[in-house]
This record gives C-alpha cells, sequence and structure tokens, in this order.
C-alpha cells in the first residue's frame, strides 16, 4: 500500500506544509487507489 502512495507525487515528496492539508492528500490518494482497485476484484 505505501508502495502504491508513494506514486502519487505530492504524497511522495509533501508539497503541503501543514499536516492536516497533507493528511487530506493522503485520504483522497487511498480512496482514489481503493476506486481504481476495487472495480478490477
Amino acid at each position: 500500500l505505501i508502495n502504491r502512495l508513494k506514486q502519487f507525487r505530492r504524497i511522495a515528496t509533501r508539497y503541503e506544509k501543514r499536516a492536516d492539508n497533507y493528511l487530506a492528500m493522503l485520504n483522497v490518494a487511498a480512496i482514489v487507489l481503493f476506486l481504481r482497485f476495487s472495480n478490477t476484484a
């Protein structure tokens, strides 16, 4: 899971300075991955 999250540039380099914004982007990336892989199963 971490490897797939690191494919998102914003997650890997942490552009956001505030922790809550970073956590929000982490949640968005996790939802995108969930939707992407839930359709293939």
